[in-house]
């Protein structure tokens, strides 16, 4: 079991223990385990390329699953909401798009990234033993957002730093937005890193944080009402962007060495 308290409640816990005052807390937490294994869907979805690298694949997503305290609004409704928007611009403005676009709406990310680290090793590479599909040499690039419903103002580059020159050039025209950061620096807990993890070049971006790690994180408090809608009509149109990009790039994104093999015992957590 995983409990979260209100920072409302752990700063009164913390005030009363720097006064040196004993502070008992009790919970009452029901819980049911069971050997049963519950299936998990992702939801796929693409617009088909069209020029001579249609075989090919650009991937965007965020997972659809979420904490049970609130409904998902910034965790991950608002990533799953943005990603589904740039396939309807994609498809409004009638792009001709190279590659093939595809989302990918993961479950199970809250389990420990289950859905994306599934739909990876039946499509691109199995991590355990690095043995690959016939479409991991095909792929290009994934985008992710899971950071709650903050503007975007970067992206992390997950240490793969050959394609800095190229982020900074899409992401240039987007700087009165308040887009200027591209970090060499990993960020993790998402599923951008079921892609880094077998070599494939996943990103996930840098948001504002509005009140994601504060307040709506896993709490009750994650509703409707904590969205920005401007904010998310930002991260629309710069995932747009950058999708279209690396869909019409002439060469796809360059990668990381290929890792060694993962067995079970030696993955970190997330």
């Amino acid at each position: 079991p995983m409990v979260t308290i209100t920072p409302e409640h752990y700063n009164r816990i913390a005030r009363l223990l720097d006064k040196k005052v004993p502070v008992k807390v009790e919970f009452e937490v029901r819980n049911e385990m069971g050997d049963k294994a519950e299936d998990g869907l992702n939801v796929i979805a693409e617009i088909p390329g069209t020029g001579k690298h249609k075989d090919e694949i650009v991937m965007i997503g965020g997972h659809l699953d979420s904490w049970h305290a609130g409904t998902g609004a910034t965790d991950n409704a608002a990533g799953s909401a943005v990603m589904m928007e740039v396939l309807r611009i994609l498809k409004k403005l009638n792009l001709q798009l190279d590659r093939t676009v595809r989302l990918g709406l993961w479950s199970g990310e809250e389990q420990g990234l289950l859905g994306s680290r599934g739909y990876v090793k039946e499509h691109f590479a199995d991590r355990a033993n690095m043995n690959v599909t016939k479409d991991y040499d095909k792929f290009s690039a994934y985008y992710n957002i899971d950071n709650g419903t903050g503007r975007i103002r970067g992206i992390y580059l997950q240490g793969n730093d050959m394609c800095r020159p190229i982020f900074e050039a899409w992401l240039a025209p987007f700087r009165d937005l308040g887009v200027t950061t591209v970090t060499s620096r990993n960020t993790s807990g998402t599923d951008h890193q079921a892609f880094d993890a077998v070599g494939l070049p996943g990103f996930q971006f840098i948001q504002d944080p509005i009140e994601y790690s504060t307040r709506t994180h896993h709490s009750n408090m994650d509703v409707y009402d904590r969205l920005q809608p401007n904010d998310m009509k930002q991260m629309a149109a710069i995932v747009t962007s950058l999708v279209y990009h690396t869909a019409n790039r002439d060469e796809k994104l360059p990668r990381k060495p290929k890792p060694a093999p993962q067995p079970e015992g030696m993955r970190p957590t997330f």
